[in-house]
């Protein structure tokens, strides 16, 4: 099909990954040179990284979280727990290196990002239990860590968010640590793959259909996404009742698979009485933000951390 991209983006396309996640080796290894190569170009200055190991969920290996903390900060910071996205399937904390910097930087935030388990390895629940275990140690621990245990955000993109969506949903419901905010990028929320946006987009730069089938299939397990079986762990769009939940940043790409569903969760959050924020990007596709230098991936970045600021003041 044709896509009404922005200019800057369509000129970047044939320079992009593959992403084809049906070689799911090949992928990650795309994904891991990538990542190596921008993360060289980094500039760390006034921000300490560091990297703790700290208890899994109960019967399960430890959990390893990267922290970023703006130098000479005073006083308690408030902590954007960050989840790096790719589909359930690809990824490491790594691939958020260079975002996490210029948070704890321009944010003057305590940034802990989160390696949790992937899938078809480790299917759900493996990976949203780690995601939790490390949120429940980070807020437990916050006055050792320099930061405000009653200003916490969630934030991740793509499969990230559709994580930091489900913590929400898990922390509410365990009475687990008070999150005052979700930042939800382009979020992968939805197993059933009906959204008008899902079933036209087959073939977008980085994600589309078929990679969102194999994405649910190893996260769940083959036969499952669709089905009653499904938790709203898993996909958070299911969800029947949101009340109660942190206010939320959702942002979408218009030409993106995941876009409907993100569209449709940030109506049933504003139906749940909900603060929600929504916000689609014209000519953008899924992962379009890595093409830094365009106009509308700034806005895009400039906007995260204005809303980030905001809600953590």
């Amino acid at each position: 099909m044709t896509y009404a991209y922005d200019p800057e983006l369509a000129a970047a396309i044939p320079m992009m990954p593959r992403a084809d996640v049906s070689d799911l080796p090949g992928a990650r290894a795309e994904m891991a040179a990538g990542v190596a190569a921008a993360n060289a170009d980094v500039d760390t200055a006034g921000v300490e990284v560091g990297r703790i190991i700290v208890p899994g969920p109960e019967g399960a290996p430890d959990v390893v979280l990267y922290t970023y903390r703006p130098e000479g900060a005073e006083g308690p910071l408030p902590l954007l727990y960050d989840i790096h996205g790719g589909g359930f399937i690809l990824g490491t904390p790594e691939m958020q290196h260079g975002p996490n910097v210029a948070y704890a930087r321009e944010v003057g935030a305590l940034v802990v990002s989160v390696d949790y388990r992937l899938a078809p390895e480790h299917p759900f629940p493996a990976g949203l239990e780690d995601c939790y275990a490390g949120l429940v140690w980070a807020a437990a621990n916050a006055s050792d860590l320099g930061a405000d245990p009653d200003r916490i955000a969630v934030h991740g993109w793509s499969a990230g968010a559709g994580l930091a969506a489900a913590l929400a949903l898990l922390a509410r419901d365990r009475g687990g640590p008070a999150i005052r905010f979700q930042f939800l990028g382009i979020p992968e929320l939805d197993d059933r793959l009906d959204t008008p946006s899902m079933r036209a987009f087959t073939d977008t730069p980085l994600w589309n259909r078929p990679n969102a089938i194999i994405s649910w299939d190893s996260y769940l397990g083959a036969g499952v996404p669709g089905t009653d079986e499904v938790s709203p762990y898993a996909a958070p769009v299911r969800a029947k009742d949101l009340t109660g939940l942190p206010p939320a940043y959702v942002s979408v790409a218009e030409f993106d698979p995941l876009r409907d569903e993100g569209i449709d969760y940030a109506r049933a959050l504003l139906e749940a009485g909900v603060s929600c924020e929504l916000h689609l990007f014209p000519g953008t596709f899924h992962g379009s933000s890595l093409v830094s230098y365009a106009e509308i991936s700034q806005r895009e970045a400039a906007e995260a951390v204005a809303v980030l600021r905001r809600a953590l003041r």
